[in-house]
């Protein structure tokens, strides 16, 4: 081989070399790097922690509750499926494995329920020990849930009827889903032996199905849809009894939903715009007198979902991002809310800037209210972060 060929030779060996130390640097994604474990928000002096070890963790829906009642334990998803972590020593342990849907914790009895293989199922969270409930008849199959009630002797639901199946997703998927008026039906499942109630058919979307956290026998639920086109918030008794429209629009675009239960079950809080994009309230129905108190809400702190603290006195919202309706102008944060003289009073606790409203935050309280739990990728990967709500002397 001449020189000038083994030159060449040595040189393209070099430069694979090289081109093979840089790849990696080019290539590594930001879900790839570590996530602070820990800090202090510079622009509000709170603390902020992460719970969650791997990407791809992620805590509930805001109205799902994920704590046990003495809040020593939460559980999240994870890509293999549940896991349960110890909120004093931040122990993370897998709880279930494989996909598990709809879930939700029972405070009192320390399970998860949960859909898993067309079964609902029941994992105790201190055990790991895990009971099928039910086998989910086939035309129940693919329905939204779960609800535990407040003495968790009953789940809920709702299930599209006869095996039918929503339209296929398009541009219109909110719209074209919500004008097929697919037959459905309310259900329970009574908790100690599987027992199943179907009731309340409709030809109206019906999702979001909740329990009062004290009232055993009322459910809550939604006519899902274009909010500007629907009187979306409903109440209903578990036997199928008594169902009433929480809040009816009065107005031309005007919008409510996002709607959840107070601490002491006295009230449905819920986003109520009017018109949609103009106006933004949290207002609440009080259900024994049906008198609706409302808190103005700026532009700029209008939140994605809103949530209530267990003693009734403070609120948290998840902010929006730069599609959201209350676009341009709303702030990407995690929000504290303080009702004062016919508003709320915000206060900004975790900087948002970085993360993508495709996954929303969700904001829940701990049983405590010393913190607010929610999930963000503003580092990435989908992780699990809690603020302290009383803020950090040392501001750094």
């Amino acid at each position: 081989m001449s020189k000038t060929r083994a030159g060449f030779g040595e040189k393209m060996a070099l430069l694979v070399v090289a081109m093979a130390l840089t790849i990696p640097f080019r290539t590594a994604r930001a879900e790839d790097k570590e996530p602070p474990r820990e800090w202090i928000e510079k622009a509000t002096g709170h603390r902020v922690v992460r719970l969650s070890q791997e990407g791809g963790t992620s805590s509930f829906y805001f109205h799902q509750n994920g704590f046990t009642a003495k809040g020593d334990k939460l559980v999240v998803g994870t890509r293999g499926g549940l896991a349960v972590l110890d909120w004093k020593t931040r122990a993370l342990k897998p709880l279930v494995e494989g996909r598990a849907g709809a879930t939700v914790v029972g405070k009192k009895t320390r399970q998860v329920f949960y859909i898993s293989d067309g079964a609902v199922k029941a994992t105790n969270l201190d055990t790991g020990k895990t009971r099928k409930i039910v086998e989910l008849p086939a035309e129940m199959r693919g329905g939204s849930g779960l609800a535990v009630n407040a003495d968790e002797t009953l789940l809920g639901g709702s299930y599209v009827e006869r095996g039918q199946r929503p339209p296929a997703r398009t541009g219109r998927g909110l719209e074209a889903r919500w004008a097929a008026h697919l037959p459905m039906r309310l259900y329970t499942v009574r908790i100690e032996d599987g027992d199943i109630k179907t009731f309340h058919p409709s030809t109206e979307w019906l999702n979001h199905v909740q329990f009062s956290p004290t009232d055993p026998a009322l459910m809550m639920f939604c006519h899902e849809g274009p909010w500007h086109k629907v009187d979306r918030i409903w109440t209903i008794h578990a036997d199928g009894s008594g169902p009433r429209k929480i809040h009816a629009r009065k107005i031309d675009m005007e919008i409510a939903g996002h709607e959840f239960f107070s601490a002491d079950g006295k009230t449905i809080w819920y986003d109520l715009q009017t018109p949609k994009g103009k106006e933004y309230w949290l207002a609440g129905c009080d259900l024994a007198s049906g008198k609706t108190t409302k808190y103005r809400v700026e532009r700029a702190a209008w939140s994605v979902h809103f949530n209530i603290a267990p003693d009734g006195k403070r609120f948290a919202g998840d902010g929006g991002g730069p599609r959201s309706v209350a676009a341009p102008g709303n702030g990407q944060w995690i929000y504290l809310f303080r009702p004062r003289d016919g508003k709320l009073e915000a206060e900004k606790l975790v900087d948002l800037a970085k993360h993508d409203y495709k996954l929303e935050p969700n904001v829940n309280f701990s049983p405590d209210g010393k913190w607010i739990v929610f999930r963000s990728n503003m580092h990435g990967a989908t992780h699990v972060y809690a603020v302290e709500i009383d803020k950090t002397k040392d501001k750094q």
